[in-house]
């Protein structure tokens, strides 16, 4: 016998959030029809279990360890657009014909931490903002002032150009300090240098400072030449590999541990860690990090392809494959080219509106150390290697001596060889700030 069902399916409102420390406070259902409430509620709670045992939880996410310390706190914040939380809405599915089976989607909804923070009634009194601004839309290198977030009304203060450390003056009335960035384990991404002159400020102004870590998308490398002391600069702070294989919150304990900060004082320094997480594990950033870093690809490539950023070829800023490409008008004619137009995150791009050739490297596997062979192939191809290096190329290897290498012709297996040391008295050293 047949008959029809009018309106087969229907979406209901089922929604819960399911925030990153699992409280089950934070779940609201609504039972689905044809099951008990026991029933239904079961399956609910057991299916939200089962997302969150996958579910990598970052510190910023990790609510008990710390916000009972910002009760009656006046709170500062390092952040920008990776400062993020996200959060699980749940929506249940389900037909009017009792025997067809219920479903279940799920939703990410991503927040920013300053926004989520404001929402729990916690008391943040400024924004300090890194390289490309609090919603990250500045170039690299581009000067920043301070202003106010048009969301929240909040000041905000630039920590790149002249101010890379913030003035005692604009940390009054703060009684903590919060960092939240994302990292991506170069040592010349600028973040881990403002962490540097944040805890100095907060050492020398008495104020705690809590690092909320972030799983490094890069975490388990540790590679490439160690920074000479004599090009430390804003691209290179401290003296360790060109990949440190470490998540920020790791890599400020090194800071303290180390007594790396001006005089050799030490702030009152705690890290909230992630849950679920392991050095090893994959992690795909939800959000650019910065404006030229726009998937897992450019993140897994930058720490090799930045190397071009001393050399007069591009590296793709001003098209959509930023650090998966790189070309210049000075390599030989191939299948492959690009032209650089301004877009954003590059409003003057290297070789702007110029035919570029190279390599496409976006369809390649992901790489696992520090890579070479573009340079070298790169340098070998061009036509006057003695314009290929500029000035930049020694403050982002940390050292005279990869120039120097890939210049006499040495093989990318001695130039290897020649780091052997000094990664395994920094892996030595990192030891003592692990964390995962």
């Amino acid at each position: 016998m047949k008959y029809t069902i009018k309106s087969c399916l229907v979406v209901v409102g089922l929604l819960f959030v399911l925030v990153s420390c699992g409280n089950s406070k934070n779940l609201s259902t609504k039972l689905s029809r044809g099951k008990g409430d026991e029933e239904a509620r079961n399956e609910q709670l057991g299916l939200k279990k089962k997302m969150l045992q996958k579910k990598i939880i970052t510190g910023a996410e990790n609510y008990d360890a710390y916000l009972p310390l910002f009760r009656d706190k006046k709170i500062g914040i390092v952040t920008n657009q990776s400062g993020i939380i996200t959060s699980q809405i749940l929506e249940t599915v389900y037909v009017q014909d009792p025997r067809q089976k219920t479903k279940t989607k799920v939703t990410n909804i991503i927040t920013s931490i300053v926004d989520n923070l404001i929402s729990r009634n916690i008391n943040v009194q400024k924004i300090f903002a890194p390289e490309h601004g609090f919603r990250g839309t500045a170039d690299a290198g581009e000067h920043l002032v301070d202003g106010m977030d048009a969301k929240t009304g909040l000041p905000i203060i630039s920590l790149y150009g002249n101010n890379k450390k913030p003035k005692p003056e604009q940390l009054e009335g703060i009684d903590i300090m919060v960092f939240d960035l994302q990292d991506v384990g170069a040592r010349f991404y600028t973040y881990i240098s403002s962490l540097h002159y944040i805890m100095e400020a907060c050492a020398e102004s008495n104020i705690p400072l809590i690092v909320l870590d972030r799983p490094n998308p890069n975490g388990a490398i540790v590679d490439g030449p160690i920074l000479e002391k004599e090009f430390t600069s804003f691209v290179g702070m401290h003296s360790i590999p060109l990949m440190h294989g470490m998540t920020i919150g790791e890599y400020s304990q090194m800071i303290n541990g180390e007594k790396w900060l001006k005089d050799g004082v030490q702030c009152d320094l705690k890290v909230i860690p992630c849950l679920n997480y392991k050095r090893e594990m994959d992690y795909n950033l939800p959000v650019k990090p910065s404006p030229n870093l726009p998937n897992e690809q450019a993140v897994n490539l930058y720490p090799s392809l930045c190397l071009f950023e001393g050399t007069n070829v591009s590296v793709g800023r001003g098209t959509e494959k930023q650090f998966q490409i790189y070309g210049s008008p000075f390599l030989p004619k191939s299948e492959f080219s690009f032209t650089p137009v301004p877009n954003f995150g590059a409003k003057e791009p290297v070789y702007k509106d110029q035919t570029c050739y190279g390599e496409d490297l976006t369809s390649i596997a992901k790489v696992n150390q520090l890579e070479l062979k573009w340079l070298i192939k790169a340098y070998n191809s061009t036509y006057d290697k003695s314009k290929f290096f500029n000035d930049f190329f020694i403050k982002l290897a940390g050292t005279k001596k990869l120039q120097q290498q890939i210049e006499n012709g040495i093989s990318e297996i001695e130039i290897r060889k020649s780091w052997e040391k000094g990664l395994k008295e920094f892996k030595e050293m990192r030891k003592k700030y692990l964390i995962y």
